[in-house]
């Protein structure tokens, strides 16, 4: 099933709209604006990996993907395809209200989400980042490239450069990056290479031969940029 869920005001309320296939999903998709998205990897007809690309191509909705499968193969495939985290089944339905809740107050707006990564003296008034020909709009999340296009970032893929660009030039860790992305921690930590690797793909002229997002073997991964700040 695919678990459609609105959240309501004040934060204390879903409402959770079901649907038994990709259909039934698309159906209420156009019906409504939604908050998140629980997919199912195992549907009849269409899969969930399937609806995950075909949905990520147009929206960047969340998406925490069910998986009857704990391989770690399920996992890369449903982080590589755009899912903001996953789930293996069985699960209690409490974890599943704390991912929701986790992937949820990862959509706070990205001025409150710089204001507590910053210094003291630095908050609430950066506008955007500029590095490499490349500019980042925190308020409308719009990442410009040198020729002007516009690239369309997930909420994690955002939320990772974000914390790359507050940070030029310094080695940053998994758990740093983990930590400073609000991107979710468990037992998987290397979930962040797999980021990382999709955000490559978006802003390296070369993935496979990166020179803004270098990795730095048994340390971590640094932004080899200058970084301007628009306030």
């Amino acid at each position: 099933q695919v678990y459609i869920n609105c959240y309501g005001a004040g934060g204390g309320v879903f409402e959770v709209l079901v649907g038994a296939n990709g259909d039934d999903m698309n159906r209420i998709l156009g019906q409504q604006a939604v908050d998140l998205l629980v997919l199912d990897v195992k549907l009849p007809g269409e899969d969930g990996f399937s609806l995950a690309r075909a949905l990520r191509s147009r929206s960047d909705v969340p998406i925490i993907m069910l998986t009857g499968q704990g391989q770690e193969i399920d996992r890369v495939a449903g982080l590589e395809l755009g899912a903001d985290d996953y789930l293996t089944k069985p699960f209690s339905p409490r974890e599943l209200l704390a991912r929701i809740r986790a992937v949820l107050r990862r959509r706070e707006p990205a001025a409150t989400a710089d204001n507590r990564s910053a210094p003291a003296h630095a908050r609430a008034d950066i506008r955007a980042f500029r590095f490499s020909g490349w500019e980042l709009t925190l308020g409308t999340r719009r990442l410009a490239s040198p020729d002007g296009r516009a690239i369309e970032l997930t909420n994690s893929e955002f939320a990772l450069l974000a914390t790359f660009l507050r940070a030029p030039r310094a080695i940053l860790s998994r758990d740093q990056l983990l930590e400073g992305s609000r991107l979710h921690a468990d037992i998987y930590d290397r979930s962040i290479d797999v980021q990382i690797l999709r955000l490559r793909r978006k802003i390296e002229a070369d993935p496979n031969e990166p020179k803004l997002i270098v990795t730095r073997r048994g340390a971590g991964y640094l932004l080899e940029s200058e970084v301007e700040t628009e306030r």
